[in-house]
């Protein structure tokens, strides 16, 4: 049966909010299905604003791969502002997809890919506005399944109450499983309980019904075990094997309305084994898959054609390590060189990089700056986390690019990681000060900047830094005034200098969720319940309001805020996401953590004999990376409109 629009009754509500046109749809490449066609409705939500959803690669992917299913239908949906949620609430419109404006309830499942716990509260947001109870436990045959994705669903126990399910890992194959399930029989022929039972046994889906959790008097778990014959032991993550076979996005969206990114963007590799400790996404997207030069120059080529953009993201965690980058950013500059097509590199490491790649990438387009990510400002703190960038090769680096006509250089770093003390802060001066007098002298010149940008650590499940203490956020607050100072105390390099960072409060309160098991539900609804929403944004965060609902709902259960943010844990406790296998032994995990407080770093097993993490027995799959032994793509010339 046909779902009607709720658009006739929104429309009426868009003259009276901010940026109408984030709700209206209809952007180039977007998708509108015959509803009675599909067999199985996805609505796909992102808990963000449209600005910062629509660019979304998960999102995009997983949105073009269902719609090309023929008995599948897939929909997009993004989190309302607080303008047009109150609106909603008062006229009685459901929330809604943008494609076509059906309101979520109708959809059999809503899939939600969480970049970031902080968005917790706007899924709450979400099934309300759409009339679905907030508890999975309270919901019937005619609710939709809620199924979350993305990083943060590596520790999904803080909304287990909320959601159904939860993917570990990529979604490409998982999604069209979960479909496969639905196909077979919705919780509307077979029952809730059934389908829930039968996702369980799908690879990478965890069902936190199908689980008990047994708390100790101490606070601490434990144990975490199935309640259900067919839910595992132990859910294992979903792994892409081969790139090539998923060459998704084919049609990338084209916004309508300003967003954070406005480019085509190619994943040109996943994974990662530089091994930085505090990196969540290195630790559980291992091990490296390459995309072979073919198949990224066949999905730039396209991606252009279809979608008018300009822009060409070179996507990865670190790009430049892709063993075939030189090849990659060359072809791509030959092919495109007099148009007005554009090539980036989002991210790159100081000892991946080099000014042949730097003008490569720049051929087409201007200089605006160069940006790095040392992390820590000592030496000892960069062997603390595995980052082994040198000052020495920064300076020789961006002495290098000042030279060649750079200006700007942005510098990223961390404040409170483990065993971080002021010094190993105030050093981000120093260094700061001396790229500065490298730009000038290699520049001959004064016109050169550097800008820091710091924000606080947040400890993540399945890194070695699981067990460790987060920083509280007046030690933050504290060494981040004393690096100004430093900063400044040289007027002459300081006002050559900017800073920008993020105090420590956010940063706790991601910690809370990230490491929190499902007693921290009960404070993510309170929070909500007292208007918290769009966690991520300054403007709307409030550290009082969750450290209220903390002290009320966490003390009655044996647990404080202190307890899951600045407590350093044990070899043998059972964490929350113990049952979770990210493919990473815990005894390797905790070997590492080990290393770290010993000031030890470990080498890219990428190029070097195997460390046994564990990863790729588990996920049954190995480093994949080149020569691949093919041309990017053909080089012939394009246009200077870039046809």
């Amino acid at each position: 049966m046909s779902v009607e629009s709720v658009f006739p009754a929104l429309e009426l509500l868009l003259p009276r909010v901010t940026k109408p046109v984030q709700y209206i749809g209809g952007e180039l490449n977007s998708t509108v299905k015959d509803w009675d066609g599909a067999a199985v409705h996805w609505a796909l939500m992102y808990p963000d604003a449209y600005e910062v959803g629509l660019p979304n690669q998960g999102v995009m992917i997983l949105y073009e791969l269902l719609n090309e299913q023929p008995d599948a239908l897939a929909e997009r949906c993004y989190a309302v502002w607080p303008d047009l949620e109150a609106l909603m609430r008062e006229h009685h419109v459901p929330h809604f997809t943008v494609d076509s404006h059906r309101p979520l309830g109708a959809f059999e499942v809503i899939g939600v890919s969480f970049s970031t716990e902080l968005g917790y509260t706007n899924l709450l947001t979400a099934l309300d506005l759409a009339g679905i109870p907030l508890r999975a436990a309270d919901r019937t045959d005619e609710h939709p399944l809620v199924v979350a994705g993305g990083h943060a669903a590596f520790n999904p126990e803080p909304i287990a109450d909320f959601i159904d399910a939860a993917v570990l890992g990529d979604g490409e194959q998982a999604v069209l499983d979960i479909t496969e399930v639905l196909r077979a029989g919705t919780q509307r022929k077979a029952g809730r309980v059934e389908v829930l039972r039968r996702l369980a046994g799908t690879e990478g889906v965890y069902v936190p019904s199908l689980y008990d959790v047994r708390y100790r008097e101490d606070g601490g778990i434990a144990a975490i075990s199935p309640n259900d014959p067919r839910a595992p032991k132990r859910v294992t993550k979903r792994t892409t094997t081969d790139l090539d076979e998923w060459p998704y996005p084919k049609q990338p969206l084209v916004p309508l309305a300003e967003t954070v990114h406005e480019r085509m963007s190619v994943e040109i590799f996943r994974g990662c084994t530089r091994g930085c400790r505090f990196c969540q996404a290195g630790m559980i997207t291992r091990p490296v898959r390459e995309r072979s030069l073919a198949g990224i120059g066949e999905m730039v080529d396209k991606g252009l054609k279809a979608s008018g953009f300009t822009e060409v993201g070179l996507l990865s965690l670190s790009s430049a390590d892709h063993s075939e980058i030189a090849e990659i950013t060359k072809g791509l500059a030959d092919r495109y060189e007099g148009s007005n097509t554009t090539l980036s590199l989002p991210s790159t490491r100081v000892d991946a990089f080099n000014i042949d790649l730097a003008n490569e990438i720049s051929r087409n387009g201007r200089r605006s700056g160069l940006t790095f990510a040392p992390e820590g400002g000592s030496e000892r703190i960069r062997r603390v986390i595995n980052k082994m960038v040198s000052e020495e090769d920064l300076i020789r680096t961006v002495s290098a690019a000042f030279a060649q006509g750079w200006r700007q250089v942005k510098l990223y770093f961390m404040c409170g990681l483990p065993t971080e003390t002021d010094s190993d802060v105030l050093e981000i001066a120093g260094m700061a000060h001396r790229v500065i007098k490298a730009g000038w002298e290699a520049s001959g010149h004064n016109d050169v900047r550097c800008t820091i940008s710091i924000g606080g650590f947040v400890p993540k499940p399945h890194t070695p830094f699981q067990w460790a203490a987060q920083a509280d956020p007046e030690t933050i607050d504290t060494r981040l005034r004393k690096l100004r100072a430093e900063i400044n105390s040289d007027r002459r390099l300081g006002r050559n200098i900017g800073m920008r960072y993020h105090d420590g409060q956010p940063a706790l309160i991601e910690g809370l969720l990230s490491r929190g098991d499902r007693r921290v539900g009960r404070v993510i609804e309170r929070v909500w319940r007292e208007g918290g929403r769009f966690d991520g944004w300054s403007e709307h965060f409030s550290y009082r309001r969750w450290v209220d609902s903390a002290e009320a709902e966490l003390p009655p259960l044996g647990v404080s805020l202190a307890w899951f943010t600045t407590r350093e844990r044990g070899q043998d406790e059972v964490l929350p996401w113990t049952h979770l296998d990210s493919g990473l032994d815990p005894d390797w995990l905790w070997e590492d953590w080990q290393d770290a407080l010993s000031d030890r770093e470990q080498d890219d097993c990428r190029w070097t004999p195997c460390f046994d993490c564990g990863v790729c027995p588990t996920t049954g799959t190995d480093i994949q990376v080149g020569p691949s032994g093919t041309t990017l793509i053909p080089l012939t010339p394009v246009s200077a409109s870039g046809g």
